[in-house]
């Protein structure tokens, strides 16, 4: 009976490691950012473990994997310049990897823990693809926080950049609107008023006089160009300075997102 008892407990240790042993590998995974591509497996999440796989197979997905993770960070070095020729393409990677990029970068750092398990781990290109790869997910995932920050201010700078585009048109709507076909000297009529992006205000008047004033001075009247002597009498510098003061607050056309708030214009 003792006999018998033992060998079945063999025969069922032997299957169990047989079960092991055959268990399939995880299925390819395909990656794609920009023009980079990796095929890779989740070991951690089909519960197998990266010291069963063929250590080629293993050193040539692994390796993948790092390459699209460099290319992506040498792909966003320069978003922080919004001059460089390559900055929109480098913003598109950026936008395109934050949707895509993490959930491989969770089986990429998941893997590389595994992999500091196997017996091989000294063996081969193995050191080295685990010093980068570390290297490498920390860096990607550091470039991936300050997306949301990065985005902002691309976002901002092209609301403003298409302000500043169609800052002429709306001044010269307000023109047609308040003004007549020939304005008289010395009636200081505000039709247009704006804040610039470097903190300046100007109040735009019909007759062509400018109200002015730049952050942190007080206004300025800036009489219009080629007055002769009898119209420069007719002007009257305190007039236009109280009618800019008086102009409503919330009227005066301001870049997007300033931060600051339409009452705390600067009042002449």
């Amino acid at each position: 009976m003792k006999v018998t008892g033992r060998r079945v407990l063999l025969a069922a240790l032997g299957a169990s490691l047989s079960a092991c042993a055959s268990r399939p590998a995880p299925p390819v995974l395909h990656y794609s950012l920009g023009i980079s591509r990796a095929d890779y497996r989740d070991y951690g999440g089909a519960k197998a473990s990266p010291c069963d796989a063929e250590q080629r197979w293993l050193s040539d997905e692994l390796t993948a994997v790092n390459g699209v993770l460099a290319r992506f960070v040498n792909g966003t070095d320069k978003l922080d310049t919004p001059a460089s020729l390559d900055h929109a393409k480098q913003v598109e990677l950026l936008k395109e990897a934050q949707q895509t990029l993490p959930p491989v970068l969770a089986v990429h750092e998941n893997n590389l823990r595994g992999l500091a398990q196997c017996g091989f781990k000294d063996k081969g290109a193995f050191p080295e693809i685990s010093r980068r790869g570390g290297e490498l997910v920390k860096e990607a995932r550091e470039r991936l926080s300050s997306a949301d920050s990065v985005l902002a201010a691309v976002s901002l700078r092209q609301a403003q950049d298409k302000w500043k585009e169609e800052s002429p048109q709306r001044e010269a709507t307000a023109r047609g609107t308040w003004c007549t076909a020939d304005p008289k000297i010395g009636e200081a009529t505000v039709f247009y008023a704006r804040a610039s992006m470097d903190g300046t205000f100007r109040w735009h008047f019909c007759d062509g006089s400018l109200v002015e004033q730049r952050a942190g001075a007080e206004p300025t009247y800036v009489e219009p160009e080629g007055l002769n002597k009898r119209d420069r009498r007719r002007i009257q510098p305190p007039r236009y300075l109280e009618a800019a003061a008086n102009f409503p607050a919330e009227e005066i056309d301001r870049p997007p997102e300033t931060g600051t708030p339409k009452s705390a214009s600067p009042t002449p």
